[in-house]
């Protein structure tokens, strides 16, 4: 089925379907969504299908704008055209027809729009092929830097707007790699790969702001909650997002501070979560293949729980 999905016709039909069936159940989106201005800089998330965000990025001052994982390419052209912006390019974190599927349709829309993403991946419309740590600017003030984050795809790539240039915390549109409380699946990666991915994430600045692909929050932080009862900033957290989720609000942006307090997939060094999951490090096991193996089987745990 995955193979059919990402490599075929029958994704993208099936797909489109999908938005169908979310246009007709979220008229106006699946969450209620407010723009986070940083200096100038606006980021508004945009939900799309059934609990997927693409995120519009502004410059005010020069009405430039960008777009992260645009899969439905009506919501966004209409955040656009709401804005009065100029769309310059289609930021895309990876292949999945729920990240990508709108790329192709703005390009249409906007000419002169590049779309990014990393080759290997396969990316629709893909203008402009990324390596790893490749930046990209947009006029002074939207600089991204791209970190290649396989994993979850073989191309999956992250993308990083740079505070610095507007007096501010970074921002990071996460994809399908990290959400809030949790991470995504392996799909076409093993745990090693995945785990150095993660690691690029942890090393990131605490007050990163995190922008994931999906709102998985309540779900995540109710799994992490069977792994790590007695964790209070969790705890609080979990109260927090049942209480906006309750309403239909979105949950983002969480910090990389508070993820590396809460997120068990950011914490395989954890002795707590070593005995969590009654996990111990072999006499002839490295470090990073001990944390491999405990992430490994966390992101098993979570796959049954996500399917029971």
């Amino acid at each position: 089925m995955y193979s059919l999905y990402t490599r075929t016709k029958l994704g993208y039909i099936f797909h489109k379907r999908q938005i169908k069936k979310a246009r007709e159940r979220y008229p106006a989106g699946h969450s209620k969504t407010q723009p986070t201005i940083i200096n100038g800089i606006k980021i508004i998330p945009v939900p799309i299908l059934l609990d997927n965000y693409s995120y519009v990025v502004i410059d005010t001052a020069s009405n430039m704008a960008v777009v992260v994982d645009p899969a439905d390419p009506q919501p966004v052209q209409a955040c656009l055209e709401e804005e009065g912006v100029a769309l310059q390019a289609v930021l895309c974190t990876h292949k999945h027809w729920d990240h990508s599927g709108g790329n192709r349709a703005l390009k249409r829309r906007y000419g002169s729009c590049r779309v990014y993403g990393n080759a290997m991946d396969n990316i629709p419309g893909l203008t402009h092929p990324l390596s790893d740590k490749d930046t990209i600017d947009f006029g002074t003030r939207l600089h991204f830097r791209a970190f290649y984050t396989p994993g979850h795809t073989v191309g999956h790539v992250i993308y990083l707007l740079d505070g610095r240039a507007i007096g501010g915390p970074s921002s990071l549109f996460s994809g399908d790699l990290v959400f809030l409380s949790g991470c995504g699946r392996m799909f076409e990666g093993n745990a090693s790969t995945m785990l150095s991915s993660l690691d690029t994430v942890g090393s990131l600045n605490d007050e990163t702001l995190l922008w994931p692909g999906h709102e998985y929050a309540e779900d995540n932080l109710l799994f992490a909650a069977e792994v790590e009862p007695c964790n209070v900033v969790r705890e609080q957290k979990l109260q927090w997002v049942l209480q906006q989720r309750g309403q239909r609000l979105c949950t983002c942006p969480s910090t990389l501070a508070e993820e590396k307090q809460y997120n068990p997939f950011l914490q395989c060094h954890s002795q707590d979560l070593h005995r969590a999951l009654g996990l111990q490090q072999k006499q002839d096991e490295d470090w990073t293949s001990y944390r491999a193996r405990v992430l490994e089987e966390l992101r098993r745990r979570k796959d049954i729980y996500k399917d029971r």
